[in-house]
């Protein structure tokens, strides 16, 4: 298998849940992690947990049906 170490994961629903999952899991495996969300508060909560553990993540607080600002999101 390849190995992902060092690529990016963006992720939306990542504060919680599936997403959440995904982001941990991904971290784990040494990759860079994107963490969009539009609840703010779990967003924090998500991102400082796995800043905590070491992971190399950014959090980006977005609605997902806005076009506009997930084209900003990407830029982050």
């Amino acid at each position: 298998m390849e190995s992902v170490q060092d690529k990016v994961a963006f992720i939306t629903g990542a504060a919680s849940g599936i997403g959440y999952a995904m982001a941990t899991v991904f971290a784990g495996q040494g990759m860079k992690v994107v963490l969009a969300d539009v609840e703010a508060l779990a967003l924090d909560e998500a991102y400082a947990k796995l800043a905590a553990d070491g992971a190399e993540v950014i959090a980006v607080q977005v609605d997902v049906t806005d076009r506009e600002k997930m084209a900003t999101a990407r830029d982050v």
